[in-house]
């Protein structure tokens, strides 16, 4: 099988969430022997960040740890998509594309029907800005990805005619696992950016006020924190390590006793079902995890069993000190975290699942 996946980066996770994912599903299709061709913009908003933040050294970095992930780099203005798209089976096409691309691939589609052809949908811009959403011309397409399914109902009550399947993220386990740390360097670590004030309530109840009043040393990775962040950090005695690339997110829970979730607010709010994959990948890797309130409605995890939930800031403290003060406490949570991961939350589950689509579709 070939499969050509068009997606915003590969190789950048610079605020980009969905290349954990992306990388992830790639190596899972080419371990089943599938031939994976991977398309992203030369001029990527998430590449070009991570250049200059963090320097070439940041790419050479992930081609050596991911060494059989490779992606193609073009420009719009002078892409050959039959070229691209010769001898394919599968085509995946992200939402986080230009229009322009998303209705080039479906035009193509129209007259080459070969192969399938699904648009990827992995954020909350279909509720939160509809308008954005309304310039992706679909109507070539075979059907479309949604991972969640408040997010697909949405999809189908605004374009009926297109077919809308389910698909959620999931852990690569292959690289999210835990690692092995005789002792914890510190009580509390966060990975997440700051973004566009989606959440700073949210972070300020559920991990500053919390990491102050039980003097936890704590830790926060990501970026976009503007000042004012920063600055409330640094009041509230939670260091920040600025950009922490993906792959490097399981030795650093490996050296911490418990995580954190805080969901955006969209996905809290008008997208219930959806945790986002961190939530996967903080499993995966066998740290306890304490979430901010978000509805598990498609019973993905059992809340208060493979993770502990809090309420409010006072909640939140409790489930904390629990888990710094009780070892036997936090080994029975990871070893449920794990478990549920392992038998329902992989991306070798997540290929099954969209082969499965891919057939019956």
């Amino acid at each position: 099988m070939r499969v050509v996946m068009f997606y915003h980066s590969l190789v950048s996770d610079w605020n980009h969430g969905n290349a954990h994912f992306l990388r992830g599903v790639a190596t899972e299709m080419l371990s089943r022997g599938y031939e994976v061709a991977i398309f992203e913009p030369r001029d990527g908003w998430s590449k070009n960040n991570l250049l200059q933040t963090e320097g070439e050294q940041a790419v050479a970095e992930f081609r050596q740890y991911y060494p059989g992930l490779e992606s193609a780099f073009y420009d719009l203005d002078t892409l050959n998509i039959e070229e691209a798209l010769s001898g394919a089976d599968l085509v995946l096409v992200h939402e986080w594309n230009d229009p322009q691309l998303v209705a080039r691939i479906g035009e193509h589609h129209r007259s080459h029907k070969s192969y399938k052809l699904l648009f990827h949908d992995t954020h909350h811009r279909a509720v939160s800005s509809p308008e954005e959403i309304d310039q992706y011309d679909l109507a070539g397409y075979d059907g479309l990805l949604a991972f969640g399914e408040s997010l697909r109902r949405q999809y189908a009550q605004v374009r009926p005619k297109l077919k809308a399947w389910t698909w959620h993220e999931a852990a690569d386990v292959r690289v999210f696992h835990p690692v092995d740390s005789k002792t914890h360097s510190g009580d509390l670590v966060w990975v997440g950016n700051w973004g566009d004030d989606e959440r700073s309530d949210e972070i300020r109840e559920f991990l500053l006020k919390p990491a102050k009043a039980l003097r936890l040393d704590s830790l926060v990775y990501g970026v976009r924190y503007p000042q004012h962040a920063l600055t409330a950090l640094a009041a509230h005695g939670v260091r920040y390590g600025g950009w922490l690339p993906n792959y490097r997110v399981p030795a650093v829970f490996a050296e911490y006793r418990v995580t954190v979730h805080i969901p955006r607010r969209p996905y809290a709010r008008i997208l219930p079902g959806i945790p986002t994959i961190r939530v996967f990948e903080a499993l995966a890797c066998g740290i306890p995890l304490v979430s901010a309130p978000w509805d598990d409605s498609e019973g993905l995890f059992m809340p208060g069993v493979d993770y502990l939930v809090a309420s409010s800031t006072a909640e939140m403290q409790v489930h904390l000190a629990a888990l710094m003060g009780n070892e036997s406490y936090r080994a029975a949570q990871i070893s449920q975290g794990l478990r549920t991961i392992y038998r329902r939350h992989t991306c070798g589950h997540r290929v099954d699942e969209l082969m499965e689509i891919v057939r019956s579709s």
